[in-house]
């Protein structure tokens, strides 16, 4: 296979409208934020000749200026208060953008990479090692050469969850289209995030998140094992094979049973068979109850604890264990970075193996020229070693428009091949193609 070629770039930086001058307001980070400051959010959005025809840089770049005026913290600076707790500077620095140009056409990149999460099309971006001059949003504009567009963004989870950057790209688009951007917000404070129901807590230690020593001075946790991310593509025909195989005697279960908890289980399964310690435990975070209409990590972490032989187990019985035996540890881990001020470095994704429902998000409703994405892709950066596994809208059918799902890992590398060769033999999954 020929080998990519990184495309060149040029980097610029936009800033909210209107300028804030000696107005500097801070916004503090809530226990979540700085619960999640070591991930990142990288999300990938592919469009074909016909959604990027006649688009210029200076017309991607223009929605961002009123966009930043409502959420104006996105273009600040990290900054440290005496006490030592992190907090954003509004000083309408900006947020980094890059323009580069691929010499393959859109079909040549898929069929050298598929919609893979490419360092090529991605910003490589983390906070530090100054802090003081890091942008916390990093986006990245790919021209292919048949006039096809990529749109990368890097979204410093300190920011918001996943939820939370999907909505400022679609949010960046709707204004693109010719929608007036929401009325300015001044913001002087954080809207602190509502803690979720505890029906089923944890109120002892937390078992989701691990202690992590950073990279020098850099907001990224190390990590000895080599990573690799990886997507699959499950078919529609295939959701429906693995519910009506699952579920012979228990149509109530399929029923009330969704397809982020049947993908959940079947990878742990093979997970837990493919490593010589099987992961009892498993990391699920799903999305809380606030508003879209502003950044916030508003993300609820459970643990799920298995007492049987995982890899022996039911996909059914594991979906299960998902949907109804999860234990919310949002108190605790709150509660831990409030006792230390938001100081300590702490990994949740990856610090136990980690599943991540982002199958309801609306991820393609970001338009450019009338025009959907042709395909969605999403990772996290700062995984920890026992990796994570996102379950996002995957490609809708031509023929009946239902969709399937995409199912993307970041696991040890020596896992990554095992785990395609055990979905590929028994279940028919394949990597996503074109």
């Amino acid at each position: 296979m020929e080998q990519t070629q990184p495309p060149t770039s040029k980097i610029s930086t936009v800033v909210p409208a209107t300028p804030r001058g000696d107005e500097q307001t801070e916004w503090q980070l809530s226990s979540m934020d700085l619960l999640l400051k070591l991930h990142y959010i990288r999300a990938l959005y592919f469009f074909d000749n016909h959604a990027a025809q006649g688009l210029s840089i200076y017309d991607l770049k223009k929605p961002m200026f009123p966009l930043l005026d409502h959420v104006t913290h996105l273009s600040g600076r990290i900054r440290i208060s005496e006490s030592g707790r992190p907090f954003i500077k509004c000083n309408d620095a900006g947020v980094r953008i890059a323009e580069s140009h691929s010499h393959l056409t859109l079909p040549e990149w898929f069929h050298q990479n598929g919609s893979s999460l490419h360092h090529a099309l991605l910003p490589d971006h983390v906070l530090g090692p100054d802090l003081g001059f890091s942008p916390l949003v990093f986006l990245k504009f790919t021209w292919f050469k048949c006039g096809g567009l990529s749109v990368g963004l890097s979204w410093s989870h300190v920011l918001g969850d996943a939820f939370s950057a999907f909505n400022f790209i679609t949010k960046w688009s709707r204004i693109l289209a010719g929608h007036a951007p929401q009325k300015t917000l001044h913001v002087t404070h954080h809207r602190p995030t509502p803690s979720p129901p505890h029906n089923n807590g944890n109120h002892g230690n937390p078992i989701s998140v691990k202690m992590a020593t950073p990279v020098e001075d850099l907001w990224l946790a190390t990590n000895d094992t080599k990573m690799l991310t990886h997507t699959f593509h499950v078919t529609p025909n295939q959701l429906d094979h693995l519910v009506t195989s699952m579920f012979t005697s228990d149509e109530n279960q399929a029923n009330d049973t969704s397809y982020f908890e049947i993908l959940s289980a079947l990878v742990w399964k093979h997970v837990a068979r493919i490593r010589d310690s099987e992961p009892k435990i498993v990391t699920v975070l799903t999305r809380g109850g606030g508003s879209d209409d502003f950044p916030s990590n508003d993300v609820v972490i459970s643990v799920v604890e298995a007492d049987v032989a995982v890899g022996k187990s039911d996909v059914a019985d594991l979906a299960k264990l998902i949907g109804e035996v999860k234990r919310v540890e949002n108190g605790v881990v709150e509660k831990l970075v409030e006792e230390k001020e938001g100081k300590e470095n702490l990994v949740v994704y990856g610090a136990k193996l980690t599943f991540v429902d982002l199958e309801e998000d609306g991820i393609y409703e970001v338009v450019l020229n009338g025009e959907k994405p042709v395909v969605v892709n999403c990772g996290v950066g700062g995984v920890g070693e026992d990796g994570v596994v996102l379950v996002l809208p995957g490609l809708q059918d031509e023929e009946d428009g239902r969709s399937g799902r995409m199912v993307t890992v970041t696991l040890p590398e020596k896992e990554v091949e095992q785990l395609k060769e055990k979905l590929r033999e028994e279940c028919g999954i394949h990597s996503l193609a074109f």
